[in-house]
Order: structure tokens, then C-alpha cells, then sequence
């Protein structure tokens, strides 16, 4: 999807006099499953940086269309549906450009490579992010390749992690090898695990959450979590084991069934163990311990060491598209995470006798 932050900026103020030149800044197909249900509900749920009230007033201007001809906000869409977002104005250019910028390449073969990409790096280009990226990266790295065309979807990411979390990334060389490679995320065989800083204590030694994951009406930035029965969103597992206990925070390993945008974040504060630095969801706030000037101060040091949600894409492991060989590899902790447990590790060693769930 093309960046859209600016999409509506100014759609209030246009009108469609039938002559004007549209250009397209949107487009999805709809799902052959999907349920009836109102165009501006359902862009609402696909396009991160916008609002209903803009989409509803996009309608009503005539820029939504739906199979070539515009609709009006109360359309409902059907499977196999084209809509489109037609604006009177181009897009901003977002073409891949190769920037030489320091990757740290754990594997890498004819069909494919891993990364291990470090926490602050966006992932792809977008939303005020067109230039730094790691695909501007990969770009400059397999700027020999005759075969790698950056701008080619069907070659590259695999899959994506959020700017910053830290872990492992595939990147996928070949048409051939992203198709095999997709077809086993999407068919839910390949392993991948996160390690992550949590506030709160588990009562359980490890546990499950299930969970329709869709954008936050409050804040479009943020995902939510809705009952899994609901229309809205899209199912989501996540599997959660206890490495250890720190009492007031804990370190936890995830294993994801399926990988939604945030998934981990959102579920963890679904349940009430936000991750320790989630800015965005409020893991920036001291969530469980006293009100002492003395812990006060040991978690903004922790802040500070690791100014960042404290998670980790620790473990990926597929079937190799080429050879049919079982490929697994592990990410060693980054400095920040490994200064934060050490912390909390001494912390806890200190206080055994004053710390409760």
C-alpha cells in the first residue's frame, strides 16, 4: 500500500465537477470471504492514516470507487470488489532508491537472505519514512543483482517487523523463492519467536490470547483488540511462556500462530502486561511497584537504557524454497535488552523480600 498520511488532507475542500484528472492513491481487492459491510467501515480498517468522518466525506466528493465507478459511503462492499482511492492530484513519488547504509547479514544465498535488523531502522518506506529504510538498504546491497528490482513486489520482505523492535528479517531474492516463502507464513509453518520485557506478573507459567486485531478508533496509530467473533479486524493468536520473573516485570517468550500489525504489543496490553517502553502503549508508565523516589528512578534508568519497547524477534525458522532444507536461525539479545534484564536482574536479587505481584 502507498503511503497515505497527507491522502485526505484536503479532501473537505474538493469537489468533483466531472473534468478534473484522477489519479489513484489506494487500492485493495476485496476478500472472496468477506461480509457485507459499509465501503467507509471497511477502508476504515485498511488504511492506517485516516479517519471515518474523511473517508465518508472522500465518498460523498465521488473520489472512492468501486470497480471503476464511484460510490457512496453507505455502499456495501462484495467479494472480489476493486476499490480504489481517485484524488485529483499524484502521488508522492515513492520509488525505491538504493541508499548505502551498514546491514547485518546472518545468511545469505542465491534465493535468499536473513537479517538481523536493529531497533530504530524502519522497515519500508512510508507514512513520512520514504528515505533510511532497510529496503533502501537492500537496494544498495543487491544493486548488481540483475535479477532484484526493488520496486518489484514480488521480490523482497517476506514479512515485517515493527522500527523498533530488533530481530530477524527474511528477504526473499526471487520471485519463485518470496512465492514458496509466503506460502509457508501464510499456511502457518514456519517458526518464529519473540522474546519481550512485560509489566506485571503471570499467574500461569504460559498461556494463549486470541484476539481480532484491528486499528484503534482513538488512535489510528495503535491497534486494538475485539472478540474474535467480531467483523471488524483480523483473528490473531499469540502463545506466551514465562523465562523469568522479576515480580514487577517479566521475561517472556512468544510464539506467534499468525502475524498481525502489532500483534504482541496489542495483545500483551490486551490482557494487561503492556511491554516495558511501549511507548504507544503505555509501557512508559510505571505499572506495577511502589511509588518510591528509588524506584521511580531505577525505571527511568531502565527507560533510558533500552528507550524502546522491549522486544526481540529472537528465532526464524522455514523450509528452504530451493532445496527443501529446514533453515533456523537465532538472534542474540541486543546490548539494550541484555543492560535492561541485567537491571532488573540485580534489582530483583535486592529487593526479594519487599517484591509482590
Amino acid at each position: 500500500m502507498k503511503a497515505e498520511e497527507n491522502i485526505f488532507e484536503t479532501v473537505e475542500d474538493l469537489e468533483d465537477d466531472g473534468q478534473q484528472a484522477l489519479y489513484e492513491h489506494f487500492r485493495t481487492v476485496v476478500d472472496s470471504g468477506q461480509m457485507p459491510v459499509r465501503i467507509d467501515k471497511y477502508l476504515f480498517e485498511k488504511m492506517q492514516h485516516s479517519s471515518r468522518n474523511r473517508i465518508q466525506n472522500a465518498a460523498d466528493a465521488g473520489f472512492i470507487h468501486v470497480n471503476g465507478k464511484p460510490v457512496k459511503s453507505n455502499y456495501k462492499v462484495r467479494p472480489s470488489d476493486v476499490v480504489t482511492l481517485m484524488l485529483d492530484r499524484p502521488q508522492h513519488d515513492t520509488t525505491i532508491e538504493p541508499e548505502e547504509m551498514p546491514l547485518e547479514v546472518v545468511y545469505e544465498d542465491n534465493d535468499l537472505m536473513v537479517i538481523n535488523k536493529p531497533a530504530g531502522l524502519v522497515v519500508h518506506p512510508g507514512a513520512g519514512n520514504f528515505h533510511g529504510t532497510l529496503v533502501n538498504a537492500l537496494a544498495w546491497y543487491l544493486k548488481d543483482l540483475d535479477t532484484y528490482d526493488p520496486n518489484d513486489p514480488e521480490v523482497g520482505l517476506v514479512h515485517r517487523i515493527d522500527k523498533d523492535t530488533s530481530g530477524l528479517l527474511l528477504i526473499a531474492k526471487t520471485p519463485e523463492a518470496k512465492s514458496k516463502l509466503g506460502v509457508q507464513f501464510l499456511n502457518k509453518t514456519t517458526h518464529r519467536s519473540y522474546v519481550a520485557l512485560v509489566w506485571g506478573n503471570f499467574t500461569d507459567e504460559e498461556g494463549r490470547i486470541e484476539g481480532n486485531i484491528a486499528r484503534d478508533p482513538k488512535d489510528r496509530l495503535r491497534m486494538t483488540v475485539l472478540p474474535s467473533d467480531s467483523e471488524m479486524g483480523k483473528p490473531a493468536v499469540t502463545h506466551y511462556k514465562v523465562l523469568e520473573r522479576f515480580g514487577y516485570t517479566t521475561w517472556i517468550e512468544c510464539v506467534l500462530e499468525t502475524g498481525r500489525t502489532h500483534q504482541i504489543r496489542a495483545h500483551m496490553k490486551y490482557i494487561g502486561h503492556p511491554l516495558f517502553g511501549d511507548e504507544r502503549y503505555g509501557g512508559t508508565e510505571i505499572l506495577r511497584g511502589n511509588r518510591s523516589s528509588t524506584y521511580k528512578a531505577f525505571v527511568q534508568n531502565g527507560l533510558k537504557i533500552c528507550p524502546r519497547q522491549a522486544l526481540h524477534a529472537q528465532t526464524l525458522g522455514f523450509i528452504h524454497p530451493t532445496t527443501g532444507r529446514q533453515m533456523d536461525f537465532t538472534s542474540p539479545l541486543p546490548e539494550d535488552l541484555s543492560a535492561l534484564l541485567k537491571r532488573w536482574r540485580g534489582f530483583i536479587k535486592g529487593n526479594e523480600h519487599k517484591t509482590t505481584i
